[in-house]
């Protein structure tokens, strides 16, 4: 197999340790020159990765280095967060090249600092998927780079050559209600739901432990948007998501990140790791279907407020795939956002982990 990763870790961030990675992962594929390097750095190298560029790119002998900072990053082997760290994957005859003139179904593998994103740029023809980059705070700094360069405008765009693959989402989250009508919205505020006040409706769906409305557990409540037939939607999975920012006593309504309008059909929904953990397995499922084969190597991007700390300290994604597939070549990072294909359309999720399986059918 000529795709494997390597991982290195030290107390201060050093340029040798991309190059520890990128030789790590050189020797497992038994390659002297890489065709491509994927290369994720933690962010102490944030405010200059061009030393640690150069030496991953000296290690591999190729200078198409793609990649990007991140707040945690990890491979097949381990993951990191909070200690200096960089991950590297190396491609023989598969490669990571420039997406110029991108088709409406090919992948796309985007990269995108928090400034950087927008929804015209990911609205662009191709099934994007990927990440945010970013720290913990989503304020910065950050760097993306293509081609072994930083990006200037914050953003990478590649695909994948000489591999086939598919791409799943898993947005793990329990419905707390079925589809319910917005009969008045303001805004991002929802005022109204079947014509009652939308904070009586969402203390009367809430689990009994979770009512006190002084206490609303925000961070993990979610509005689940729909998309298509309402009854057939949430087992499908064709809704998106949109964290609940608050709730207003005064006037009983309830503010998202989204705008939604009177029509629309949503339902509540609470982040809980059993129900992530249970969906993740679901996507799996799907994906090893689709892609018809065992898998050569896959990319898995999961928002890091999904990482080991939502887990009580075990990553429970990436333990599903490994086991899933022992010794899989996998890379990622968790980001401030992630980027898939979800009912037709690219989507910027939030909380959710997109993962891709590959085929190479070249190496």
């Amino acid at each position: 197999m000529t795709i494997a990763t390597g991982l290195a870790t030290a107390p201060i961030a050093e340029p040798q340790l991309a190059a520890m990675a990128v030789k790590s992962a050189m020797e497992k594929a038994g390659l002297t020159v890489a065709n491509s390097v994927l290369l994720f750095l933690t962010p102490e190298f944030a405010r200059d990765p061009r030393p640690a560029l150069l030496a991953a790119s000296r290690a591999s002998n190729c200078t198409r280095i793609i990649g990007c900072t991140a707040a945690g990053i990890f491979t097949e082997q381990d993951w990191v967060l909070d200690a200096p760290a960089t991950a590297a994957m190396v491609f023989g005859g598969v490669g990571l090249a420039p997406a110029i003139h991108p088709r409406a179904n090919e992948l796309i593998l985007s990269l995108a600092a928090p400034n950087a994103i927008n929804s015209a740029w990911i609205n662009e023809p191709g099934r994007r998927f990927g990440a945010v980059s970013g720290d913990a705070t989503g304020q910065g700094p950050f760097k993306v780079w293509c081609g072994g360069r930083i990006s200037e405008n914050g953003r990478c765009e590649t695909v994948l050559s000489g591999a086939t693959g598919r791409i799943g989402i898993s947005q793990g989250i329990r419905a707390l209600s079925g589809p319910i009508e917005i009969t008045q919205a303001s805004g991002y505020d929802i005022v109204t739901l079947g014509r009652q006040p939308a904070l009586n409706v969402l203390a009367r769906d809430l689990p009994y432990d979770l009512r006190a409305e002084d206490n609303l557990p925000l961070h993990l409540l979610m509005v689940g948007i729909i998309d298509g037939d309402p009854a057939t939607a949430i087992d499908e999975g064709r809704f998106r998501l949109s964290p609940i920012i608050s709730t207003n006593p005064n006037d009983r309504s309830v503010t998202l990140s989204a705008q939604l309008a009177a029509g629309e059909r949503m339902f509540w929904a609470v982040r809980q790791p059993l129900a992530a953990e249970r969906d993740m397995r679901l996507t799996l499922d799907r994906l090893e279907k689709e892609l018809g084969s065992e898998p050569d190597f896959g990319l898995l991007f999961p928002c890091m407020g999904r990482g080991p700390y939502f887990y009580g300290g075990v990553d429970r994604d990436l333990d599903l795939v490994r086991r899933r597939f022992p010794g899989l070549p996998l890379i990622g990072f968790y980001g401030n956002g992630e980027i898939g294909p979800l009912n037709g359309a690219n989507q910027l999720l939030q909380y959710a982990a997109v993962l891709g399986l590959f085929h190479a059918t070249d190496v």
